[in-house]
């Protein structure tokens, strides 16, 4: 059974920086994109920014563009998201997306999502 499994969140101060990490647990053959998504109390979930395996990579918006890199580790099968500068607005549950997961036993699933990992900006 594949399972994505998220590190990294945490109590951080205004300015601050932090790492998150996104790891696929199981045997893959391949996975086609990661991304990760956040939902901030009270607010609906949005997405943060999305990474192919080929490493093409795409941001919601230009703030977090100029704050944050996605990256993948395709031999590792995990996701990174180096968050920079951040702002209490970022404070917000962080949750890690797969999409077209494929196992080397050949299971095929769609997309997955990890449990979350909380990232709290405050001083």
């Amino acid at each position: 059974q594949v399972q994505l499994v998220e590190s990294g969140g945490g109590l951080v101060q205004p300015g601050g920086s932090l790492r998150l990490s996104c790891a696929a647990s199981g045997s893959i053959r391949s996975i086609n994109a990661m991304g990760w998504y956040r939902q901030a109390p009270g607010k609906l979930r949005e997405s943060v920014a999305g990474i192919t395996s080929g490493g093409y990579t795409i941001y919601t918006n230009s703030s977090m563009k100029a704050r944050f890199t996605i990256s993948i580790d395709t031999d590792k099968n995990t996701v990174y998201l180096q968050m920079n500068s951040l702002g209490p607005e970022d404070t917000a549950v962080y949750t890690c997306h797969a999409v077209r997961i494929v196992t080397m036993d050949g299971d095929d699933y769609p997309e997955l999502w990890g449990q979350g990992t909380l990232v709290t900006v405050s001083s």
